[in-house]
């Protein structure tokens, strides 16, 4: 883009932690940006509060904390890119309220996650894990009893959003049945079936596997009652939020032999950095597959969730696209050049519009083009002005009722 920004680039601080994929910090760089630090590990609520006055673009990914307490200080952070597909982590009010844009990446892993479940759907058929050891333990067990082929079998997934779809196509190409179960109707693909309820899919499925968000209402969701509506000797597969499985529950399901096995990636509770011990009920167990969150890290889909955030927020702090923003309503917009361009983020109230009209009109300023788009919270404005701009009609837009933050971009 190489625009001429009204803040100077090199002034710009971005900190990008939990060691997110160079691609990003070469994005960046590319982009005329030199101001760019890297951190390897997660940052803790006292660096952030430390250091939020400081920072223009924060890039993190699902172990750092983003809460009210740090927004409330970060009177300078613009926007946000979560390198991942959720943006839990992240206090989605405070963001909004500091009128800061949040980005993520929902789409960019979805291949990476759909193929652990179709290898861990393998595995479990096949007792990989229990063979495995067994092998470690030099026991040589050549045996057919209990190991099963994919194909035939019916695999039913809960959640039939970007990932638990291309499962489905996955699934489909190794010979296996599909049937999902989501809260509202889904185009389907290739003959996938959709049941009306998630109890008939527990009874007719052989493996079923989760892609559902992490929610009040989600919690718990594959519950003792559920477990036992399952279909005998059944697998459970888990790719997308700790807590919508009891882990107590599925334990005892696979001690009494209700279920044959599971694959579980994420947990109730996770380590917050590699040096910190994993404790789980499910561990020990030989028909387990316990990995450590990692269904979307692969080299591939960690350089394409950088690619996808990092060009997000350039544009976003270049044009002013809002366009993946989570807080700040979605405007798309091309660069309008030999004019200004000004943002003015606001809280949804009647008039606002009128009076950054007034005033501009006031300080005799051309409008070339006005964009808006609101949410129930906030309103987005995007201005483009002539020549005559001036930082004296800056500021009157600043008094406007209820301005949460006025920004010029070039």
């Amino acid at each position: 883009m190489r625009l001429l920004t009204s803040f100077p680039k090199r002034k710009i601080k971005i900190v990008l932690a939990e060691n997110i994929h160079p691609a990003a910090a070469g994005l960046f760089n590319a982009e005329g940006y030199t101001l760019v630090e890297t951190v390897k590990e997660a940052l803790d609520e006292k660096w952030l509060i430390k250091n939020a006055n400081a920072i223009h673009i924060l890039g993190i990914r699902s172990k750092t904390l983003l809460k009210q307490n740090f927004f409330l200080q970060a009177s300078r952070l613009l926007a946000t890119g979560c390198f991942c597909i959720g943006t839990n982590q992240v206090d989605a009010d405070a963001a909004l309220t500091n009128g800061t844009a949040v980005f993520n990446s929902p789409f960019s892993n979805t291949r990476s996650v759909a193929e652990l479940v179709i290898a861990h759907c393998i595995h479990l058929l096949r007792r990989i894990p229990e063979k495995n050891k067994q092998m470690h333990a030099g026991q040589w067990d050549k045996a057919s009893k209990g190991c099963h082929e994919l194909r035939g079998k019916t695999l039913g997934i809960i959640g039939y959003g970007h990932i638990g779809s291309q499962v489905s196509i996955l699934a489909e190409n190794m010979g296996m049945n599909v049937i999902f179960y989501d809260i509202v109707p889904k185009l389907i693909l290739g003959n996938a079936r959709q049941v009306k309820s998630l109890e008939d899919l527990l009874r007719k499925s052989d493996i079923i596997t989760l892609h559902i968000p992490g929610s009040s209402g989600n919690k718990n969701l594959i519950n003792r009652q559920r477990i036992k509506n399952m279909k005998p000797n059944a697998l459970l597969i888990n790719l997308s939020r700790g807590d919508v499985v009891d882990q107590l529950a599925l334990k005892e399901a696979l001690m009494n032999k209700h279920l044959n096995g599971a694959a579980m990636d994420v947990f109730p509770s996770e380590p917050q950095s590699n040096n910190e011990v994993f404790i789980n009920p499910l561990q020990g167990m030989d028909n387990v597959i316990l990995t450590p969150h990692i269904g979307g890290s692969t080299e591939e889909a960690q350089e394409q969730i950088a690619v996808d955030v990092a060009t997000k927020l350039i544009l976003y702090i270049e044009t002013g696209n809002s366009t993946g923003s989570l807080t700040i309503p979605e405007i798309s917009l091309p660069v309008l050049h030999h004019a200004h361009r000004l943002l003015h983020i606001h809280q949804n109230i009647p008039g606002v519009l009128g009076e950054i009209n007034s005033r501009l009109s006031a300080a005799e300023i051309n409008i070339l083009g006005q964009y808006l788009k609101t949410n129930d919270r906030i309103g987005y404005v995007v201005l483009d002005m002539d020549r005559k701009f001036s930082g004296k009609a800056l500021n009157e837009l600043k008094k406007v009722k209820g301005t949460i933050r006025v920004r010029p971009l070039y």
